[in-house]
């Protein structure tokens, strides 16, 4: 039988790690090696990145840490929802292992004890969010494309968002995290979920620009500077003040209040009569209608908390909330209807924003393991 002329390319695609570390000139840089699946995190690569950052915090010789996506379309997309959704249904420990162990990984980036850089290019959503807000410079580009979108497969902004979203105006925290919309570099930095934009043309020579930077003084203000210069003759971006969501933030205000619940919310949106306003209200609200009512009530909920909460506790409570999903919430109906079977139809166990109670969306803030039992109660400190 002749060879396959596919199979040697096969054989190196199946070789490639879906990590690659680099040590480029004093930065250990972190590239997620994904591209066809954008990137997104499976459970190898989550043991992978905590090993090699444990490594690298006992180096004297790495100064810095870079984290970036391959390809051009996403740093990461998120977690590997598919096959979270296949170890529920076969009865494995890989879904709940999953968060506990991606939960110590962004802990331990949150409190790295090196300068970190997260180049935000292209897609970066959900468990790629966990990683980059976890950085001391986060880089957007013009392709970037940044969302918790949970709330639409039936879950609640995770991998911290309860702490980073806690950052922003509450109004915009509410508004960011219950529509999962998808904000672009503008917006991003509007959001305060950025710190500088370059060009994506930047990154193209980034191991020079690593190679060539002469270590003096403060080691992130190094790598700030070095990544600007070398986007300095690159087409620029908008700012912060240009950022597309400035046109409806009054709007946006008005109605997330957050004394507003849901069902308010959505009353609320119905009645927006401001033409300047009308479509954005139309729009959101249209996104709202399509979320579970269980889970975004929930959602809400989850970001009221964080604000009152540190770090650690904010990730205790998002991995019960989280594990709760799975089996009294609508996470599991959700990847089935948007990624499993794509009917995009879930029915989801509560249809009415009306219909979810207080004690609905209190019992998902019981810890679902006996007391002294939760699986970070030790791991985070």
């Amino acid at each position: 039988m002749p060879p396959n002329p596919n199979d040697a390319s096969q054989q190196a695609h199946a070789a490639e790690p879906e990590v690659r570390f680099q040590e480029i000139n004093g930065v250990g840089v972190i590239t997620l090696n994904r591209p066809r699946q954008l990137n997104a995190l499976s459970y190898p690569m989550i043991g992978a990145l905590d090993a090699q950052l444990a490594a690298w915090a006992g180096r004297t010789d790495i100064v810095a840490v870079l984290l970036r996506g391959a390809g051009s379309k996403a740093f990461c997309a998120g977690g590997d929802i598919r096959a979270l959704y296949d170890s529920f249904h076969a009865g494995t420990p890989l879904h709940r292992q999953f968060f506990v162990d991606e939960y110590q990984l962004d802990y331990r980036l949150h409190r790295y004890s090196k300068p970190l850089v997260a180049l935000m290019d292209g897609i970066v959503m959900g468990g790629g969010m966990g990683l980059a807000q976890a950085a001391h410079l986060r880089v957007v580009t013009e392709r970037s494309r940044v969302a918790m979108p949970e709330t639409g497969i039936g879950l609640v902004p995770d991998v911290g968002a309860s702490h980073f979203l806690s950052r922003l105006q509450l109004p915009l925290a509410l508004y960011v995290g219950l529509t999962g919309v998808t904000l672009g570099a503008a917006d991003t930095l509007l959001c305060g979920l950025a710190d500088i934009a370059i060009h994506s043309t930047a990154l193209e020579a980034l191991e020079q620009t690593l190679a060539g930077i002469s270590w003096r003084g403060d080691t992130l203000a190094n790598l700030r500077g070095a990544l600007g210069a070398a986007a300095a003759a690159t087409a620029t971006l908008p700012s912060a003040a240009e950022a597309p969501m400035l046109e409806v933030l009054p709007a946006l205000l008005r109605h997330f209040r957050p004394e507003a619940s849901l069902a308010d919310l959505i009353a609320s949106l119905s009645t927006e009569a401001d033409p300047r306003y009308a479509e954005w209200a139309a729009r959101t609200l249209a996104t709202l209608r399509s979320r579970s009512p269980l889970m975004a009530a929930v959602t809400r909920e989850l970001l009221l908390r964080g604000r009152r909460l540190d770090l650690a506790d904010c990730f205790r409570m998002e991995l019960g909330v989280v594990s709760n999903a799975f089996t009294r919430g609508d996470f599991i109906e959700g990847v089935r209807a948007l990624i499993v079977d794509k009917d995009n139809a879930p029915r989801w166990r509560i249809a009415n924003p009306e219909e979810v109670s207080d004690a609905m969306v209190q019992s998902f803030f019981e810890s679902p393991w006996p007391p002294g039992s939760h699986p970070l109660a030790a791991a985070l400190s």
